[in-house]
């Protein structure tokens, strides 16, 4: 298989763990509430410190999402945003020297459609580091794994809390870059504290892998990234970042990416 050690997300999570560090990865659905914003919040994330950031590609049938990233979902879509819309502004944050590593969240249906090596190739010459696919399975999975690191991306696997011992440690072993574990069974949303027994899972399933565990659903305050980054490499925030560019969805891309960036200096600082 090719050999994703040189991969900036691969790379990026490997360096923060070696250091003892923890990664902060915020969630943005690409195109929302357009596709100025979109490169603006990149930046603005670079610049207040953020190494890692998921943006998510808008789909009609949203899988495991809240109400809130749906309904960024839904006016993304509306207003004409696509994956190739996405690839040319990721292309524009490369040329303007943006160094994030870069994850695309996208259901396999957009994959397959287009053809999943065609998709990955464009994928990964846009600037994308890497790839979560939620509507993947562990079957499907080796198949992929190997197109992904062809193209030069890290294919990030998601394991539920309810995903029996053995299961979870087979799908450790197909993911790179990072394990994406989520903290509650259901849809993503922002929540007033995560169950213990998904603090007592990542911290079983950590002595199984060296890969870097990353905790995602419900994660939406400080006092939370720091409890989940007691435990786990990183912390996924979605929801509660989504939430707030719709509170300032209709101002200009530079303000929305002001406001935002001060929400990620919060977040950042329990694990600077």
């Amino acid at each position: 298989m090719t050999d994703l050690n040189s991969n900036r997300l691969v790379r990026t999570l490997a360096d923060l763990k070696a250091a003892g560090k923890k990664a902060l990865l915020p969630f943005i659905t690409a195109g929302y509430p357009n596709l100025e914003a979109t490169v603006a919040l990149l930046h603005e994330f670079e610049r207040r410190g953020a190494n890692v950031c998921e943006l998510g590609i808008p789909f009609s049938d949203p899988i495991a999402d809240g109400p809130t990233i749906q309904a960024s979902y839904t006016d993304a879509l509306a207003a004409g945003v696509n994956s190739a819309r996405i690839f040319a502004a990721v292309k524009r944050y490369r040329d303007e020297g943006g160094q994030l590593a870069l994850i695309a969240m996208v259901s396999y249906s957009i994959v397959y459609r287009h053809g999943v090596q065609q998709y990955l190739a464009d994928a990964a010459a846009a600037g994308f580091d890497g790839l979560i696919i939620p509507d993947l399975s562990l079957e499907e999975a080796p198949a992929l794994e190997k197109t992904a690191a062809a193209a030069g991306l890290a294919n990030v696997m998601l394991i539920a809390p309810n995903t029996p011992a053995a299961r979870q440690i087979e799908i450790a072993r197909h993911s790179r870059g990072f394990i994406y574990f989520i903290s509650v069974a259901g849809t993503t949303g922002e929540r007033d504290k995560l169950p213990e027994q998904t603090i007592a899972a990542v911290a079983e399933l950590r002595k199984h892998t060296d890969t870097p565990v990353c905790i995602g659903f419900g994660v939406a305050r400080p006092e939370m990234v720091a409890k989940v980054c007691a435990v786990a490499d990183g912390a996924i925030v979605g929801s509660a970042i989504v939430h707030r560019i719709t509170d300032h969805k209709s101002a200009e891309p530079e303000k929305i990416a002001h406001a935002l960036g001060e929400f990620i200096g919060e977040l950042l600082e329990p694990i600077r």
